[in-house]
């Protein structure tokens, strides 16, 4: 409750478009549990041309960020997957992919007491149990591990790559290892998803990791916003199962970054509202995803979430949660 009194009730000071009244009495979010890096190398490999990708990112920059919106912790997620894309073609890609979760440990240690980096691998490369077994083994990316299902092309449906995510949560259960996972398929080839891969997830993949936190990025779709249908069907099945109680989603978490817009239409805010009902506020993390492009900044980010009609104790436990691995 400390924390209440000394941060800047930021829903009331984030100016932007105008909030709630309700909104007042609500505290700054504890921790962002959504934030991205991008180290020189990377963001060269971005670049798409004139501005078109985005900017070298480092650990100082997203404390500034924090500062701002009186956030006090944060996970950096590497997205060292990135090399292993199936749409790249990269020369020593496994030496890369090695170098960036580095790069992303060693920045989280010039802020300990705020900071924490998961790793992060394309889970279908020959590589995946390497890197995740090599990152188990440094102090800095011990934490937790960081998979990108849309961007590593991983279909559920296809019973090999379920297979192998399998072996790779069960390696991460084993050294203890948080899972932070974008489970929406990939939006560019448009892959089947919905329920169907939901239920390979929770019934297949998930009880491989029994033991640590697995925290669904973007309440299982991509954002920005929440009017993405094949999402909101896989988010169903597992916020079925949360409600039911099924042993599978006893440790599922779900992160909130980039799904509350200024300009959100009232029907999609009040189904993602829905949504966090049913899986109930006490499993809901707030993050608000890379500092680039439009994506909102942690504090505007947190403004816009404050507009969605929740209620000020729902805000506020909300705003309180901290994943495991943060603590």
């Amino acid at each position: 409750m400390q924390r209440r009194t000394i941060l800047k009730l930021l829903c009331a000071a984030a100016g932007s478009p105008a909030l709630p009244a309700w909104s007042a009495g609500v505290p700054a979010p504890a921790a962002d549990h959504h934030q991205h890096l991008f180290s020189p190398a990377m963001a060269r490999l971005l670049d798409t041309g004139a501005g078109g990708g985005p900017p070298s990112i480092g650990a100082a920059d997203v404390i500034a960020l924090l500062d701002a919106a009186g956030i006090g912790k944060a996970v950096l997620l590497s997205v060292a997957y990135v090399y292993g894309s199936p749409s790249r073609k990269i020369d020593d890609e496994y030496t890369k992919v090695r170098a960036e979760n580095d790069w992303n440990g060693a920045q989280a240690a010039l802020f300990p007491q705020r900071l924490r980096a998961f790793c992060s691998v394309n889970p279908l490369k020959d590589y995946a149990l390497e890197e995740l077994a090599r990152c188990a083994a440094i102090p800095q990316l011990r934490h937790g591990l960081k998979l990108h299902f849309g961007n590593s092309d991983v279909q559920l449906e296809l019973p090999e790559h379920a297979q192998r995510l399998k072996a790779v949560f069960a390696a991460a259960n084993r050294h203890g290892m948080a899972i932070a996972v974008h489970l929406r398929a990939s939006v560019s080839k448009h892959r089947p998803y919905g329920a169907a891969q939901a239920r390979v997830f929770l019934e297949e993949v998930l009880p491989a990791a029994p033991d640590v936190t697995v925290q669904v990025a973007h309440m299982a779709g991509t954002g920005p916003g929440y009017d993405d249908a094949p999402s909101d069907e896989a988010l169903g099945v597992l916020a079925d199962a949360v409600a039911k109680h099924d042993r599978h989603a006893r440790r599922l978490l779900f992160d909130v970054a980039s799904l509350a817009r200024p300009d959100m239409k009232p029907q999609d805010a009040a189904r993602l509202v829905q949504r966090i009902r049913q899986i109930g506020v006490e499993r809901i993390l707030y993050g608000s995803d890379a500092a680039s492009g439009t994506n909102l900044r942690p504090r505007e980010g947190w403004a816009a979430f404050c507009q969605l009609p929740l209620k000020e104790g729902e805000l506020a436990r909300i705003a309180d949660n901290v994943a495991p691995y943060l603590k």
